[in-house]
């Protein structure tokens, strides 16, 4: 699998988007038969997988959005990342897409979805929302009894004591426990980071936006990118820009995380953006649609203006989700979309029922010592490892993964 992005520092040292169109991963899986024993005692089979690096959780909402399209199965994710920021984020986001509808509409849903998870500002709503959702979730961590009730999905209970801790501090930090826009201040932050990735550049920014755009994502099949929206992004942080552009000043402080500096010959902590400034959020829900109509182009422009909203239509899954689709929409010049969203989300048009899937946490560098715990030996039907996470391919590693067990790989190129 290639990724549709180039390559150098713009990556930067923390991902926060992948690289990578979202995997339905039921059809990545190999087929299971009735009378193996993935199959539970209550007969439905059981389908697990292990996500080294997977980042943002579109492979998780993709599959849990296209469960309708396969027999039914228990779902049981092993995601695994490199820091605990990154397993904040996907807390947050799944709290999100599986919100009860009593207490957030589908829009409201969708547009808060997409602010949080791919703009480096927020409207000040959506920031009160943030704080909220990470206070409660700063105090659900360290109570397991309270966190297996209010999020059975959930499981943590394969990190660390001091992991918790620190997953608890980031969540903390989110929910403004360190007051003042100078916490983190983004705009500077993203500047910073813009000028350093262009160097002498810096003044003909916008030539290299273009270039960028052109020569690394849209020769590589994301032609659906507006120029006018990667530009915008490049320059600001703000990808998806769903109101007047005045109205998003808010640091989104989920893009925070920490990094250790060399300081007159001392290594000191230093919280910061150390994410993506070259690619962005676009590539791993933008760039492919189930309805090719989507993805036509005109002179290398979309000509199909279009905004993510929800269809409410209730699918027949055991957990009752409503997949989150693309849907034409009537042309804004203040918002200009050119840049196609593929149905690839989940919101929960009710709780999901409890057992049909888990998202399970692995701690920090135990890719290499899995092996030595029985209950992983030969456990996962597909592991799925981030470009980022390649490394850690091994034979230990491969001892986890069960006979004729599928291995998929982000490639760099």
């Amino acid at each position: 699998m290639t990724t549709p992005a180039g390559s150098g520092t713009g990556f930067g040292s923390v991902s926060w988007w992948g690289l990578s169109p979202a995997l339905d991963l039921q059809a990545e899986s190999p087929l299971v038969e009735l009378d193996s024993q993935e199959v539970t005692e209550h007969g439905v089979p059981e389908l697990d997988v292990l996500l080294l690096g997977s980042v943002d959780g579109r492979h998780l909402l993709r599959t849990l959005a296209r469960a309708a399209h396969w027999p039914p199965r228990k779902l049981n994710f092993h995601v695994l990342e490199n820091n605990l920021e990154a397993v904040a984020r996907h807390l947050l986001l799944f709290s999100l897409a599986l919100e009860e509808p009593e207490k957030m509409g589908l829009q409201e849903r969708s547009e808060t979805f997409l602010e949080v998870w791919g703009n480096a500002l927020l409207r000040a709503p959506v920031a009160v929302y943030v704080r909220a959702q990470a206070e409660r979730l700063a105090n659900l961590v360290p109570e397991p009894d309270r966190l297996a009730e209010q999020l059975p999905w959930l499981g943590l209970s394969a990190l660390k004591f001091r992991e918790r801790d620190a997953l608890e501090a980031a969540l903390r930090f989110w929910a403004g426990e360190e007051k003042g826009p100078q916490a983190f201040p983004m705009s500077r932050l993203w500047d910073s980071r813009v000028r350093h990735y262009l160097g002498s550049r810096y003044d003909a920014r916008r030539g290299v936006s273009d270039w960028d755009l052109h020569m690394k994502l849209h020769d590589r099949g994301a032609r659906v990118i507006h120029t006018r929206e990667f530009r915008r992004w490049r320059d600001t942080g703000v990808a998806f820009e769903l109101r007047d552009s005045s109205s998003y000043h808010v640091p989104n402080r989920t893009l925070a995380s920490g990094r250790l500096l060399s300081h007159r010959g001392e290594r000191v902590a230093a919280r910061g953006y150390w994410g993506d400034i070259a690619t962005g959020p676009f590539v791993a829900f933008g760039i492919e649609a189930d309805d090719s109509s989507l993805l036509q182009t005109s002179n290398g422009q979309p000509v199909k203006p279009v905004v993510w909203s929800l269809r409410g239509g209730s699918v027949s899954l055991p957990a009752r989700l409503s997949a989150l689709h693309c849907a034409k929409a009537s042309l804004r010049q203040t918002m200009g979309w050119g840049f196609v969203v593929a149905a690839n989300l989940i919101v929960a048009s009710a709780p999901p029922a409890q057992g049909s899937f888990t998202v399970h946490f692995l701690s920090l560098g135990s890719a290499q010592t899995l092996h030595h715990k029985s209950c992983y030996k030969g456990r996962f039907q597909m592991l799925y490892v981030a470009c980022g996470m390649a490394h850690l391919l091994s034979p230990e590693l491969a001892a986890c993964v069960a006979p004729e067990g599928r291995l998929t790989v982000e490639s760099a190129r």
